[in-house]
């Protein structure tokens, strides 16, 4: 895998969940629901692509809609999604997750401030194999 960053990690994570969660939702509510539903994902994927601050705000209040409206569809959110929005998706995740996304931004920041690659899922896959 190239070599990634939290927030590169975190699109590739939106673009599996915008494959994945109309067909969920389809089974649960009306189509034209699912399609706004769908858009609005597209286009926080778009805006955190170009780098926008107002995706974030959008993307942390969409996972926690999702979340809140269809629980049976928590599973499909990876736990790097609710790290990188932040904020109310951080209360989704026990302290010890917390502590461990913690420590992979602090690993981030050291490779950055060094001027060396950090490859986000690689890291992870490390510090996950460490328990």
């Amino acid at each position: 895998m190239s070599q990634t960053s939290c927030r590169a990690y975190s699109i590739q994570q939106l673009r599996q969940l915008a494959r994945t969660l109309p067909p969920a939702l389809e089974v649960i509510i009306d189509e034209d629901t699912v399609k706004v539903i769908s858009d609005r994902l597209d286009n926080i994927i778009v805006g955190l692509e170009h780098g926008g601050e107002d995706a974030l705000q959008d993307g942390q209040l969409f996972i926690c809609q999702i979340i809140g409206n269809y629980p049976q569809l928590t599973p499909m959110i990876t736990r790097d999604l609710l790290w990188f929005f932040g904020g109310d998706c951080l209360h989704f995740m026990p302290d010890e997750e917390l502590d461990k996304f913690q420590q992979l931004d602090e690993q981030q920041a050291e490779a950055v401030s060094k001027g060396e690659h950090f490859d986000w899922s690689e890291a992870r896959t490390v510090l996950n194999k460490a328990d």
